[in-house]
């Protein structure tokens, strides 16, 4: 195998051209066997196989920097750069990341996992780059030579991309962006942005017109020169009628393109011709998602991020049971059929969120609005001030791109949005840029926003009714995978808001529990009783408002408290129970808080990782024997 052959980079350019596009057939079917294995990121890093090849050629990786925003498309980056024998650990616990980490490879440059970061981090090190050569001799050593973003199409919807692309134009450094269009992020592109570069694909012969015309008149003896300019002041006045990169060109970068992202030998001419130009430069290639993966070039939403499959007939080996992310949209659906002021909203995540069932009945009820979270929230609060009931779909992880929105837009004005925060806690192979740790820490102090968290598919339910009745801000926080007790024939009610659930009565300790925590919670009270602890349990259901009347009354009679939640120990859902008993008259009272620490969590399995964490029936019995077992004065065991 060609691969075997590439120790590092450099070994990349003793192929031929054949060789190069040998290569790219044995990394593409290394890929697809990896992924079918272990699950990943598929279609996205199949379409990037020959630009990333051809830029290892020209380029020399590690000096010269290459940030692949987003990074799920850099597998390919990964088996050229050393880590060949490590990729069947991909996403593994122990083994590479999915996703570009400073800490794993000089080659990779930056971390990314989240979208649109590429540009504003590229153009910060070629900054550093000029700063570093002209004022801090002792660090010359550090100097990288060119810096390459590579950004997609889908990452391009995103304010933050084009923040950095103005700033890029206005310092006028030698930035390369290579935009890698495949026409999707995850779900298809949406928006002008999308319909602009579709435009630009059907200009593809300017560039090479504008080149051979100017060779052209060049050659014309003595009226050659002087024509060449007055054809340059008229392509001024004329070339946004037929100027495809002309909003590139706008904002400061010579653009180039479109061009073949699947021709290893032109990407290779197009990439040497303007490895040394002077400004900042924007090569648009065109890709295809999935490209040589036949399931994947048909369903690319499908094979974005995926779970294991059979690699003949594509079909993902899955247990059969539906996700919260199913019985969200599900549900849904059923209530906007009641209800027509129910209107979704997500940010390039439609299947992912499971609205593609609302999308099938409700059409003009939906908005993929891109890649673009503060938009999307900021959008919903305006459609909410016409009486509309928006409900926002974001994964937990992503919604933290949009905090500043949530306060100022919705909360501080108190609109009815409702924010179905998919994804939250801990999310598995994927690793610390998508576990959603955060997001009750980041939301439980907001003013007006009440925060929900389901112990069950059913209790989901109960809580997006709920949600849709109330005229406030609200926030429904629930897990990835499969739910437990998803009845969707049963009944819904209205939950009373800030109202617990009792589950078990008991004199020892205490132990309150939030979302996908209470039924660990309440396993774990079975383990106690065979040691002879009897545990009251509670399903908190509510970060805000706390049930703080059923908290005090259990609170006064039990003197160990124990709360479970996945998320940050540091600010969540047990700093405010410990926030709300500080305030008590309740003397003596011992509390404990568990939940993810102070750290970001490594990539593995959800149910490994919860295990390690103390998360599961048996490390929440355990902690709650730990603690009531310490004090001296706890002697009443049964045994």
């Amino acid at each position: 195998m060609l691969i075997e052959k590439i120790k590092s980079p450099a070994d990349i350019k003793k192929l031929s051209i054949t060789e190069l596009k040998d290569l790219a057939e044995e990394l593409r079917e290394i890929i697809i066997e990896t992924v079918a294995t272990n699950g990943g990121h598929l279609a996205s890093n199949l379409g990037a196989v020959d630009l990333t090849i051809a830029l290892h050629y020209v380029f020399n990786s590690p000096e010269d920097k290459m940030i692949w925003d987003v990074g799920h498309q850099s597998y390919t980056h990964k088996l050229l750069t050393g880590r060949f024998n490590a990729f069947s650990t991909i996403r593994q616990h122990g083994g590479i990341s999915g996703f570009p980490k400073i800490t794993e490879s000089p080659h990779d440059a930056f971390g990314t996992g989240h979208s649109s970061t590429s540009i504003s981090a590229a153009l910060g090190i070629i900054e550093a780059r000029d700063i570093v050569k002209s004022q801090i001799p002792n660090l010359r050593s550090q100097i990288p030579n060119k810096v390459i973003a590579i950004i997609g199409d889908g990452a391009m919807t995103a304010g933050l991309a084009f923040e950095g692309l103005n700033h890029a134009g206005h310092l006028k450094k030698d930035l390369i962006v290579i935009l890698n269009d495949n026409e999707m992020s995850i779900s298809p592109n949406v928006g002008a942005l999308s319909a602009y570069l579709r435009r630009i694909m059907m200009g593809d012969l300017y560039t090479k017109f504008k080149k051979e015309t100017k060779l052209f008149l060049e050659k014309i003896p003595a009226f050659g020169e002087p024509v060449l300019k007055i054809a340059q002041r008229a392509e001024d006045t004329v070339k946004g009628l037929f100027v495809p990169g002309l909003l590139f060109e706008e904002l400061g970068f010579e653009y180039v393109g479109p061009v073949d992202g699947h021709k290893i030998d032109s990407l290779i001419e197009t990439l040497k011709t303007f490895k040394e130009f002077p400004g900042p430069v924007l090569i648009h290639a065109i890709t295809k998602k999935g490209k040589g993966y036949e399931p994947a070039e048909k369903n690319p939403g499908i094979f974005h991020g995926v779970g294991p499959f059979d690699i003949e007939t594509g079909e993902q080996l899955s247990s059969g049971k539906k996700s919260y992310s199913e019985i969200f949209g599900n549900c849904l659906t059923k209530l906007a059929k009641e209800d027509n002021r129910i209107v979704a909203i997500t940010a390039a995540m439609t299947e992912g969120t499971g609205l593609a069932e609302f999308v099938n009945n409700f059409p003009k009820r939906f908005y993929d609005v891109g890649i673009a979270e503060p938009h999307a929230v900021t959008f919903a609060a305006g459609l909410a001030t016409q009486g509309l009931k928006p409900v926002v779909a974001i994964y937990s992880t992503f919604l933290q791109r949009a905090y500043d929105e949530i306060i100022h837009d919705v909360c501080l004005q108190n609109l009815p949005v409702i924010f179905a925060i998919d994804r939250g806690g801990i999310v598995g192979d994927d690793g610390p840029t998508h576990n959603g740790a955060f997001d009750l820490s980041y939301l439980r102090h907001i003013p007006n926003l009440i925060v929900m968290a389901p112990k069950d598919g059913y209790e989901l339910q109960c809580m997006l009714k709920t949600a849709v009745s109330h005229d406030a801000p609200s926030a429904i926080r629930y897990p990835r995978g499969a739910v437990t007790t998803p009845d969707e024939h049963e009944e819904l009610t209205i939950i009373p808001i800030g109202k617990a659930e009792s589950l078990k009565t008991g004199e020892d300790i205490l132990i309150v529990a939030i979302g996908n925590t209470v039924i660990p919670a309440l396993n774990a009270s079975q383990l106690l009783a065979d040691a002879g602890i009897n545990a009251c349990v509670v399903n908190a259901r509510f970060v805000k408002p706390l049930d703080t009347n059923l908290i005090f009354n259990l609170a006064k009679n039990i003197k160990y408290i124990l709360t479970v939640e996945e998320n940050a120990v540091s600010c969540g859902f047990g700093s405010a129970v410990l926030e709300y008993l500080s305030q008590s008259d309740i003397e003596g009272l011992k509390i404990k808080l568990l939940g993810i620490p102070d750290t970001f969590i490594e990539q593995g399995p959800q149910n490994l990782l919860r295990k390690k964490l103390g998360l599961d029936a048996e490390g929440i019995a355990r902690e709650a024997m730990a603690f009531i077992k310490s004090s001296a004065d706890f002697t009443h065991f049964r045994r």
